[in-house]
């Protein structure tokens, strides 16, 4: 099927004039998550990032280390796997004329990978849709959410938006990234496979007038909710002749989300400043109301991890795959009346598969869970209203002395990023370091960063903030993170502990405190390994999960809760 598809793609070439094609992950709204996965339909491969490269003989596919082993197992049969690193003035094939869909490129993208040593040409159908059948999706409603949710009504943010534009001399934003412009507006809607972002844009004038780019049969709701007039309401289609009716003026872009196609529209009538949307910031600071909200949604979410873990390791003595366990903690979730669907495709990795680092069990290929293997399990769901995100690695027999080690040692850089000092390590870049010190001692270490912003009720993956060796954005109050140190032997075995944390205030110190809540497998750790203030740190972690949660437990459950403190 892959083969026969990537022909016929490369039978399109000589029509078009081009040695090669591009395909991205993302789609024309540039998220994380597409309902049309182009780059799943022409390589199989499943992951969250990557691109493709098909040319007249050869096809590439960039991944980054997290996805190199995984690649490899769904791809490698018809791709040359490559590490994303390579893609930057790309030189594995030079002199080339690369043709790309300008909707879902943008042009810092293309200069960034292509321009140095190869040509590209703007082709105006997507090749990708023209050899595979476009599924078109029910459109539905947009919905708002109220102040008491988000803490801040959307003329508040308006506001604060213009003032932005103000202070950078600008008439206009075009706010091209949908979670942005759901943020602003305190939106949401049903677009995504995993969160609830409703794919639209919107111009912003610094008189505070919008223009939302969205279908008219989606936004209906928001006439009367947001008193958006009709005539704020563009059709994508209608977009060009948006730009030719407004006033002349600069115009902010963000350089991460606007695609060549509204560059080019946009240039054409008004002065461009490439920047970065200020949306990223401001939404990554959370309002107390939104804190609380997600502290609710951890404590829902920690009550179905805690009975799933308690189940699958006292009470399942069947033999069950690793497709059964996801389902089995899904069906613990579902529960919860506020739980709507998860935040990312499980990850639930046994043995060897716990070393692919976004593996995905499927019906088919999902391997019987060993109860020699330990087993890893990443999951996250989306609930009213909040987003949540948790690994725990679990053993079911007596664990190999080396694993328990490896796993202290992760535990060890786990605790050093819950309880750093954030007037000395007050950025990412730095606190990363503290998360690896125990492991690099001993020469190990893991190729993806130890944590990542997450969105209130919005994607589970959100800048601009991050803990890895390249982020130095400056850790706010407000702001919610993942922690999760890892180490993953290929062929053997993979370990991750990760919780959500958020950086609180009080008496004018900042700290991080903890969102998740569920038990962290104590058979797994080497006690000698850790110092008292680890013991200590371990010891009220599960205290508080015990207290937060035990009411929502049976007697068994909660004995074996218990047991942990």
């Amino acid at each position: 099927m892959i083969e026969k598809k990537i022909e016929e793609l490369r039978k399109k070439f000589n029509f078009f004039g081009i040695d090669g094609y591009i395909i991205p992950k993302n789609d024309e709204f540039f998220g994380e998550y597409a309902l049309n996965d182009r780059l799943k339909k022409i390589s199989n491969f499943s992951g969250s990032a990557g691109c493709a490269i098909v040319s007249k003989s050869k096809n590439y596919l960039f991944v980054d280390g997290r996805y190199t082993i995984q690649a490899e197992i769904e791809s490698g049969k018809y791709f040359k796997i490559i590490n994303y690193e390579k893609i930057i003035n790309c030189k594995i094939f030079k002199n080339l004329k690369l043709g790309i869909d300008p909707k879902v490129f943008t042009s810092l993208k293309i200069k960034k990978c292509f321009n140095k040593n190869n040509k590209i040409k703007n082709i105006k159908k997507n090749l990708v849709d023209l050899i595979f059948k476009k599924n078109i999706p029910k459109l539905k409603s947009f919905y708002s959410l109220s102040k008491d949710v988000t803490g801040q009504s959307h003329l508040i943010k308006i506001k604060k938006v213009t003032n932005y534009m103000k202070r950078n001399k600008s008439k206009y934003l075009f706010i091209s990234a949908p979670e942005n412009v759901a943020w602003l507006l305190n939106i949401r809607g049903y677009d995504n496979p995993t969160s609830p972002i409703p794919n639209c844009r919107l111009l912003l004038d610094d008189k505070r007038k919008i223009f939302l780019i969205a279908e008219e049969k989606k936004v209906k709701k928001l006439i009367k909710e947001k008193k958006i007039f009709k005539q704020q309401i563009i059709e994508p289609k209608n977009f060009e002749y948006l730009i030719k009716i407004i006033k002349k003026g600069k115009i902010i872009i963000d350089k991460n989300s606007c695609s060549i196609y509204h560059e080019n529209l946009i240039k054409r009538k008004l002065d461009i400043k490439s920047n970065e949307d200020p949306i990223y910031f401001l939404k990554s600071l959370k309002t107390p109301n939104e804190i609380n909200s997600m502290i609710d949604a951890h404590i829902s979410d920690g009550v179905a991890l805690t009975k799933f873990l308690y189940w699958i390791k006292n009470v399942n003595k069947k033999k069950i795959s690793e497709f059964d366990a996801q389902n089995k903690l899904e069906f613990f979730r579902k529960k919860n009346k506020k739980y709507l669907y998860p935040s990312f495709n499980t990850i639930a990795g046994s043995g060897k598969n716990g070393a692919i680092v976004h593996y995905r069990a499927s019906k088919k290929s999902a391997k019987r869970i060993n109860k020699k293997d330990i087993f890893l399990c990443d999951s996250g769901g989306q609930y009213k209203y909040g987003t949540t995100d948790v690994t725990r690695t679990i053993c079911f027999s007596k664990p190999k002395q080396n694993i328990k080690n490896v796993f202290t040692k992760v535990l060890k850089g786990h605790i050093a990023v819950i309880t750093a000092d954030l007037k000395k390590n007050f950025n990412g870049k730095l606190i990363d370091v503290l998360a690896r010190k125990s492991l690099i001692k001993s020469g190990l270490n893991y190729k993806h960063g130890t944590g990542h912003g997450v969105g209130f009720f919005l994607n589970v993956h959100e800048g601009p903030h991050a803990i890895s060796k390249f982020n130095t954005i400056k850790i706010r109050e407000g702001m919610i993170v993942s922690n999760e140190p890892g180490y993953y032997k290929k062929g053997e075995f993979g370990i991750r502990i990760e919780n959500l944390i958020y950086v609180k205030k009080n008496n004018n110190k900042l700290f991080f405190e903890n969102l998740t809540l569920a038990p962290i497998e104590k058979e797994l750790i080497n006690y000698k390994m850790i110092n008292d203030k680890e013991k200590n740190y371990l010891f009220r972690y599960h205290l508080t999960v015990y207290s937060k949660l035990s009411k929502f437990l049976n007697k068994k459950e909660k004995k074996w809760l218990a047991s942990f403190i």
